[in-house]
């Protein structure tokens, strides 16, 4: 089994910037694993934020997301990361990691395997 754990969630002015990490643990965990990230605001169904192939590239986004958050990963620390810049209210949801064994980088949740708690992001105005 995979176990994910986010953190790094929390409060912040819109304008601000967090960084969440995703790190995943278990025995049949593999840096071929490829991340994703969504989230999912009050009354609102679960989205799609970004994605990450199991090599680093390619990497996909939500557009409303484009140019200001980043995903990443480091096989090393089996951790993928989302750093969120100029964050805006509309950000404010959970947000979840998950991994795909397959590799690849995908933007349906329904490709994921794994699925991690969730850490809550609450961007103020």
């Amino acid at each position: 089994q995979v176990q994910l754990v986010e953190s790094g969630g929390g409060l912040v002015q819109a304008g601000g910037s967090l960084r969440l990490s995703c790190a995943a643990s278990g025995r049949t965990f593999s840096t071929m694993y490829a991340m994703g990230w969504f989230r999912q605001a009050p009354g609102k169904e679960r989205e799609f934020v970004a994605a990450i192939s199991w090599s680093g590239a390619p990497t996909y986004y939500a557009d409303s997301v484009k140019g200001r958050f980043t995903i990443s990963k480091d096989n090393a620390k089996n951790t993928a990361y989302l750093q969120m810049n100029s964050l805006k209210p509309e950000d404010t949801a959970v947000y979840y990691c998950a991994a795909d064994r397959w590799g690849k980088a995908a933007v349906t949740d329904n490709a994921y395997d794994y699925w991690g708690q969730g850490t809550q992001v609450t961007v103020s105005s």
